[in-house]
C-alpha cells in the first residue's frame, strides 16, 4: 500500500469509528506502530483527524463524501467477514432472496454455496460474484442507471422491475444507523432499496459496528421494519444501543 493510500485509509478508518487507537490501525492495515504514529502527526498537521492519547479522533459528523465500492473493501473487512458468515446461516435453499449493494454483502456472496436458490441484485460485484459459482443458483442483476461509486443500478428502470418482485428474504446495508433511521448517501438509491425491502417478508440489515450512531444524508428504512440486524459480535457497547429497536444477531 502506497503512503497516501495508506493515509486515506486510516483517515477512513477514524471517521468511520469516530476515534480508534493505534493498535487498531496496525491490526486493520499491517503496518507497524510507529509509521501508524507517524502518519497521525502528519495527518493532524495537514487538518484531517485529532490526535488523543494513544490514537485519533475524527473531526467530521460524518462522512462528507461517500468512499467507492473499492474504497470500502479494504475497510473492517474481519468485522464484514464475520457478519457474513452469520448471515449464510440464515438462507435456506430453494428460496428466493434479494441482495442489495455493498461490500459487506459482496462478502456474502462470496460464500454462498447452494444446491438451489434464486438471487436477485442490483449491485454489479454481487452479480459478478454470484454468476462465476459452480451450481444451481439462479442469479438476476436489476439494469438501469448505474451508480459508480457504488456499482449499484437505480433509478425508474430498476423501481419498476423490483416492484414486481417478492422475496422471502433481503440481505442489506447501510452507510449509518442513529436512533430509528437507516441511512444512505443518496435519495435514488435509498428508494431502490426500499422497494426491494417493502417486497421481502424478512429484512436483514448487515452492518458492522463503526456504522452505528453515524448520520448520512437520506433515511430510507426505519430500524423497527427490520427482521433483525447482523454485526459483529467485539463491540459491546454498540450492540446495546440498537437491541431495544431490534433483535440482533452477534
Amino acid at each position: 500500500m502506497l503512503k497516501e493510500e495508506r493515509l486515506d485509509a486510516i483517515v477512513t478508518l477514524v471517521d468511520q469509528k469516530r476515534a480508534i487507537k493505534v493498535n487498531d490501525i496496525v491490526d486493520r492495515l499491517g503496518v507497524s506502530d510507529m509509521t501508524v504514529r507517524r502518519d497521525l502527526t502528519e495527518l493532524e498537521k495537514e487538518g484531517r483527524l485529532k490526535r488523543v492519547h494513544g490514537g485519533a479522533q475524527t473531526l467530521n459528523v460524518y462522512q462528507p463524501e461517500e468512499l467507492s465500492h473499492t474504497d470500502k473493501q479494504i475497510i473492517n473487512k474481519r468485522e464484514k467477514n464475520e457478519i457474513a458468515q452469520k448471515a449464510v446461516e440464515l438462507i435456506q435453499e430453494d428460496e428466493t432472496i434479494y441482495l442489495g449493494p455493498g461490500t459487506t454483502i459482496e462478502l456474502l456472496a462470496k460464500i454462498m454455496n447452494f444446491s438451489n436458490l434464486r438471487v436477485v441484485t442490483n449491485c454489479l460485484p454481487v452479480f459478478q460474484t454470484l454468476s462465476e459459482k459452480r451450481g444451481n443458483i439462479k442469479v438476476y442483476l436489476v439494469g438501469g442507471e448505474m451508480r459508480k461509486l457504488t456499482k449499484a443500478f437505480f433509478g425508474e428502470i430498476t423501481n419498476k422491475a423490483l416492484q414486481d418482485m417478492h422475496f422471502h428474504r433481503a440481505f442489506f446495508s447501510s452507510n449509518a444507523v442513529k436512533g430509528n433511521a437507516i441511512m444512505t448517501a443518496t435519495i435514488e438509491e435509498g428508494q431502490t432499496q426500499t422497494i426491494a425491502l417493502d417486497n421481502s417478508v424478512e429484512r436483514y440489515l448487515l452492518v458492522d459496528s463503526s456504522k452505528i450512531e453515524k448520520e448520512d444524508f437520506y433515511t430510507y428504512y426505519n430500524l423497527r421494519d427490520v427482521t433483525a440486524v447482523v454485526m459483529n459480535h467485539d463491540d459491546y457497547d454498540t450492540y446495546q444501543k440498537i437491541e431495544k429497536e431490534v433483535d440482533v444477531i452477534v
